[in-house]
């Protein structure tokens, strides 16, 4: 199981909303057959670890065991049951990490196999099996995207300079750790402020990874078309209180103003089949995720050898609990999530 979980990782940024799922066929105590889902799209876990299988070992696959980080499906989506398929490979023994929350799987692909005859066991590290997955596990369970907030900050808490030019605050290998994050979550969220004052372009430019669908909150649809978030290069939706239409890779889609922005755009992007939102700023859009109990991470980056007299000071956590911190360089990255599960709901 240790082996699936390293395969299903292969998939991060590529499969989304689909799981990260490995697949390991094994005869005797021996190796014959592993695969991954690779492509949002395209073959399972399971497809793949069959088809690797080679010639001389097929005739060993009816006197094997499968292990698999998440639940065989049971349904015809986007490809066939994989619970069909081990049930024809004849696959004596399926061992699953952990059950698939999805509703049209949720059980179903166990119940399937054990009605066949198939011996199958369910758990095996199921905690890392959750936690590997917790982003499709939070958009099929509580309907919204996991959400990962993220700044930088100076020592003395300001995330931005008190003048007009930008201040770059953390470090360049740093930087090209966002962008990573960036290409494993499907989209990023900035407020108005962000995109006028920085102009950035929402890209994974640092790294080799997908670009994330960039979203824009723009309540009066103010920003200037020159900016580089509406170039068309990349799937662009702007939340706004104006209008709805879509045009081309530019979609701006209409929230309600008489309740929590926050939580319509929690709503809406699950609608749009978004499971994962990286919020990058500002501090008013970040301060709001905070305030409503809406994320499940947060990540702050402190370059501890800058300090900023006068600036934005930087947006504050409430119940957070610290995970773990790493340094690079300058800069130390603080991870935490919630203490207590919030109304708005957490793994």
């Amino acid at each position: 199981m240790h082996r699936c979980l390293e395969l299903a990782r292969l998939g991060a940024g590529h499969v989304a909303p689909n799981p990260m799922v490995g697949a390991v066929l094994v005869h005797e105590g021996r190796i014959i057959g592993e695969g991954y889902h690779r492509l949002y799209g395209q073959a399972h876990a399971e497809v793949n670890c069959i088809a690797s299988v080679s010639e001389e070992d097929r005739r060993l696959i009816p006197q094997s065991t499968i292990y698999v980080s998440l639940e065989p499906c049971a349904h015809f989506g986007k490809t066939p049951p994989c619970a069909d398929l081990i049930i024809r490979e004849r696959i004596p023994r399926v061992v699953v990490g952990c059950r698939d929350p999805f509703p049209q799987v949720d059980g179903k692909g166990i119940e399937k196999m054990r009605a066949a005859g198939i011996s199958v066991e369910v758990g095996v590290l199921e905690k890392e099996c959750v936690d590997l997955n917790k982003r499709f596990f939070v958009f099929n369970i509580y309907h919204r995207p996991y959400i990962v907030l993220k700044w930088a900050q100076s020592m003395n808490g300001r995330i931005s300079g008190g003048g007009k030019d930008r201040v770059l605050i953390s470090n360049e290998y740093t930087n090209r750790l966002v962008h990573k994050w960036r290409g494993e979550e499907a989209a990023i969220l900035v407020g108005t402020n962000t995109a006028l004052m920085d102009d950035p372009s929402l890209t994974v430019r640092l790294w080799k990874g997908p670009n994330p669908i960039r979203l824009v909150m723009d309540r009066d649809l103010s920003l200037p078309s020159s900016l580089r978030v509406f170039d068309g290069q990349v799937r662009t939706v702007v939340f706004n209180l104006m209008r709805h239409e879509e045009r081309g890779n530019l979609q701006y889609y209409q929230l309600a103003g008489d309740s929590s922005l926050v939580h319509q755009l929690a709503v809406a992007l699950y609608q749009l089949k978004i499971s994962s939102v990286l919020v990058e700023g500002g501090a008013a859009v970040l301060q709001s995720f905070i305030d409503e109990g809406y994320w499940d991470e947060a990540r702050i980056i402190t370059n501890e050898t800058l300090q900023l007299p006068d600036g934005l000071a930087s947006p504050v956590l409430s119940g957070e609990e610290l995970v773990s911190q790493q340094r690079l360089f300058s800069d130390v990255i603080s991870y935490y999530r919630p203490r207590n599960i919030a109304g708005a709901g957490h793994l």
